[in-house]
């Protein structure tokens, strides 16, 4: 079959949707650093859907790991198919304001070159949480990573995200051009002022001056992002071969909801994503808690109790009743009374409508792919929630069950005895806690301050809620604990 590529466009059916604008005009105006397939489901079509006739808003990504996206982009012109898929069936459009994508560790002088060049105007991020190189219960840099090691002993040829931005914008202050602003679109509480906060906690450790120019010029607009994007298939891939004609090795499936919140704080111009229906706030705060919280909180909640019961996908486990009904009271009882409402959404209508996302037959959201790097994201996702509810004396028994499935899930074996593949920087660290007096150690688990914090295991109420809904894990398997639990 012929391959996705400029030479290829015109044999494209009429039902394949695409913009008309000309390639030709487009200029390199964002770098985006981690090119994966949120961005391409999200960033990548709100900037494609605003370019209009007139827009020339190209994009260049790039990869700060592996050159195999790359390369699947590479052969097809960078041109690549995104399928919305939902109770109306499926809608496959081609995308075209990809321009090329780097791949860091080949030549990071390149990437470095491309960020600092005028004509760049934006440097975005999802580089996920883990990416950020930072402490997740304080937000400090990690000076002892082996990344940030690498950015302080060779500034010029950088290996972290954080460390690119560094040397990106230290080239700008060197020719005396105008800061590029940096836009995380990271699930990240107050995700621009901790790229900010890490930004110059690396440039400090290189250059004062550097660090004060930075201070002074560059801008962190917050973002909240929010669009179900799970993993490619190869039956995904042949059902966008059967309806374009065309083999695309780097398509993407997504739901039809997206939704994109921006802090209205950019150093030069900007794309008009308001024209496709982002919404620009002085205070993301609210969206971005409302979403972190309800979304990504349930979701790795139901992420880790659906993979030990044996469920696969997301919406295998809501079909469960009482996984459907532990969501239900998980954010009625511990998250929406942790939540500022924002500004025309209604909280309660926010999480009856993320449950029939959830339960979307056609987006099959893999457990095990939300599970990863649990312990980068639970301070985020679940444990602010938790210390909202402690100091307001509240329950926390949903959001303890849902770390104590976390705490089973990477000791590596599901409730059927088979092995987990757990993926997680901390793993061994935390596998060494548990097993710290030969059998599961939660209290130990629980003094990890790089995930807890100092203070979490100084609370009787979360930690012996953490432990007995552990034990009842182990015992009587999650379905028979959660069962339990709603009877309370």
């Amino acid at each position: 079959m012929t391959r996705l590529s400029t030479a290829a466009y015109d044999q494209l059916p009429p039902s394949v949707g695409r913009k008309t604008f000309d390639r030709e005009t487009l200029r390199p105006r964002i770098v985006h650093l981690g090119l994966g397939a949120f961005f391409r489901a999200h960033g990548m079509l709100y900037t494609e859907d605003c370019n209009g006739r007139d827009g020339d808003w190209g994009v260049v990504g790039a990869s700060l790991q592996k050159p195999e996206q790359r390369d699947r982009l590479r052969e097809q012109n960078f041109l690549y198919t995104a399928t919305e898929i939902g109770k109306a069936g499926r809608r496959t459009r081609v995308v075209g304001n990809l321009l090329d994508v780097l791949v860091a560790p080949e030549n990071p002088a390149v990437l470095v070159a491309r960020m600092a060049d005028a004509q760049t105007e934006i440097v975005s991020l999802t580089v996920t949480e883990k990416g950020y190189c930072h402490e997740p219960a304080t937000g400090r840099l990690k000076f002892d990573h082996p990344d940030i090691t690498v950015d302080l002993a060779q500034p010029h040829c950088p290996r972290s995200a954080i460390g690119f931005l560094v040397a990106a914008l230290a080239a700008r202050k060197a020719h005396g051009g105008k800061a590029f602003t940096v836009m995380s679109c990271d699930n990240l509480p107050r995700n621009g002022a901790l790229l900010a906060g890490l930004v110059r906690e690396l440039a400090s450790a290189q250059d004062k001056h550097l660090a004060d120019w930075i201070s002074e010029n560059v801008v962190f607009p917050s973002s909240m992002v929010d669009r179900i994007v799970p993993a490619q298939t190869a039956a995904d891939l042949a059902a966008v071969a059967q309806e374009t004609g065309l083999d695309d090795s780097a398509g993407i499936s997504h739901e039809p909801f997206r939704q994109w919140v921006l802090q209205d704080q950019f150093r030069g111009t900007r794309p008009h994503w308001e024209e496709a229906g982002v919404q620009f706030v002085a205070d993301v705060a609210p969206f971005e808690h409302a979403k972190l919280r309800m979304l990504n909180g349930a979701h790795s909640a139901l992420a880790y109790l659906g993979y030990l019961a044996g469920h696969e996908t997301v919406v295998d486990a809501v079909g469960d009743a009482p996984f459907a009904a532990y969501l239900q009271r998980l954010w009625n009882e511990e998250i929406i009374p942790t939540l500022a409402k924002p500004p025309g959404m209604a909280l309660g209508a926010y999480a009856e409508q993320l449950l029939e996302r959830f339960a979307n037959p056609a987006i099959r959201h893999r457990t095990w792919q939300i599970a990863m790097d649990g312990s980068q994201k639970l301070p985020q996702r679940l444990l602010g929630t938790v210390r909202d509810n402690l100091r307001s004396g509240r329950s926390v028994r949903f959001l303890a069950t849902a770390v104590a499935a976390w705490l089973r899930y990477v000791e590596g074996v599901d409730e059927q005895g088979a092995p987990i593949d757990v993926r997680d920087p901390l793993l061994q660290l935390i596998r060494e806690r548990m097993n710290a007096v030969g059998s599961a150690n939660i209290e130990a688990a629980l003094s990890i301050d790089t995930i807890f914090g100092g203070d979490l295991r100084q609370s009787a109420v979360f930690t012996d809620a953490v432990k007995s809904a552990h034990a009842s894990i182990v015992t009587k398997g999650v379905r028979q604990t959660l069962r339990s639990l709603l009877q309370t």
